[in-house]
């Protein structure tokens, strides 16, 4: 598979429940970052950098640390 076309799977990767009250500008937020080769973004809600999920695809493996946008199965 194309990183292009992982891009595009990867761009609704999230833990975040969709009635979050952020969850909206938040997957915009990680969709933007991805498609500009960013590995993160700035949570609106907590100021802390959140890396996307084709960023975690790169690193092969979980890491285990819940990350909000993990591509793997735990």
């Amino acid at each position: 598979m194309s990183k292009e076309t992982n891009k595009k799977l990867l761009f609704d990767i999230s833990k975040l429940d969709k009635d979050f009250l952020l969850y909206e500008k938040i997957m915009t937020l990680h969709r933007l970052a991805i498609e500009k080769d960013e590995d993160t973004y700035i949570d609106p809600a907590t100021g802390f950098k959140v890396f996307t999920a084709v960023y975690l695809l790169e690193k092969s493996n979980c890491c285990g640390s819940g990350c909000r946008h993990c591509p793997y199965e735990k």
